[in-house]
């Protein structure tokens, strides 16, 4: 009996480190694995599959149920997706608009036929080179963890002066600003003083630089239980006020290359809205989240 015991338990213990083997450990606590494998974030669980290039896209096939049908889950809409890898700056898209700009009429984008199902192609570009592309990556933009969010000014014409998040280690400095109305008319600082230029809509982007120890990134990220995005309000839904608010978007997942000594992230945001909402008074903010990653291989 004792010899079929040591038996037994040798094949557990066998099985549970292949298992651990298997498995890659989670970059930045962002839930991990490998494309085709099915991963449990945001209500959801939900399986990237089949990624490929097609001209200057990377494609994805995503297939999504509820965990637990009665519990509350992330809204397809607020899904967003990004590529992961050594990338010169984040690519990322509202997963269920991601194709509208795709002319292949083969694909099936990203839908929600009904409540209990996402199914369908997410479209993440432009990006030529394959090379530095290691993996898919999804949030959402209304997910916070608790008592992780602050808030921070980035008024025209300055923009966010640099600042440091003593909470996650990370230091943010403006790189460029421009500031525009819906009409495509440019604002420069001598805006501030035309009483006319401030009415109606309008849209500013916001180029930014976000640096940090990877180290205490991931201390941070583990403490809270999931990484960091950055966030830009107001913003407006898909497609917004210009075309350029749709290509770069009002958030980011902070989300590097997990073999990186230094977090550095270069990224532009866009605010829209009414103009003196999204120009003179719009808001950054860095919030905990959860997150998942799906990788091409296993590190």
């Amino acid at each position: 009996m004792r010899s079929a015991l040591a038996a037994l338990l040798a094949v557990v213990l066998v099985a549970v480190g292949c298992s651990q083997e298997t498995a890659p450990p989670d970059v930045y606590s962002a839930r991990t694995g490998l494309l085709g494998e099915q991963l449990s974030v945001l209500g959801w669980n939900i399986t990237l599959s089949n990624l490929r290039f097609a001209g200057e896209h990377v494609l994805v096939d995503v297939d999504a149920s509820p965990a637990d049908p009665a519990a509350p889950r992330a809204e397809p809409k607020d899904l967003r997706f990004g590529l992961y890898g050594a990338l010169a700056h984040p690519i990322e898209a509202d997963g269920l608009t991601s194709c509208r700009l795709v002319t292949d009429l083969r694909l099936q984008p990203l839908s929600a036929p009904d409540p209990d199902r996402l199914t369908g192609t997410v479209c993440l570009g432009p990006q030529r080179d394959q090379t530095p592309v290691r993996g898919v990556y999804v949030y959402s933009t209304r997910d916070r963890i608790k008592g992780t969010t602050r808030g921070m000014a980035a008024a025209f014409p300055v923009g966010l002066p640099p600042t440091r998040d003593d909470d996650t280690g990370l230091d943010l400095r403006t790189t460029s600003l421009d500031a525009f109305r819906a009409d495509g008319v440019m604002l420069g600082p001598a805006a501030l003083g035309d009483p006319d230029a401030f009415t109606g809509s309008g849209y500013m982007l916001i180029g930014l630089r976000i640096a940090g120890v990877a180290e205490r990134y991931q201390e941070v990220s583990a403490a809270r239980g999931g990484p960091t995005m950055l966030v830009a309000t107001p913003t407006l839904p898909v497609p917004g006020i210009n075309p350029a608010c749709d290509i770069y978007g009002s958030s980011v997942l902070i989300l590097p290359e997990v073999s990186r000594e230094l977090v550095l992230v270069e990224v532009t945001l866009c605010t829209q809205g009414e103009i003196n909402a999204a120009l003179l008074y719009p808001t950054l903010s860095l919030i905990g989240t959860h997150a998942a990653l799906w990788k091409t291989v296993d590190d």
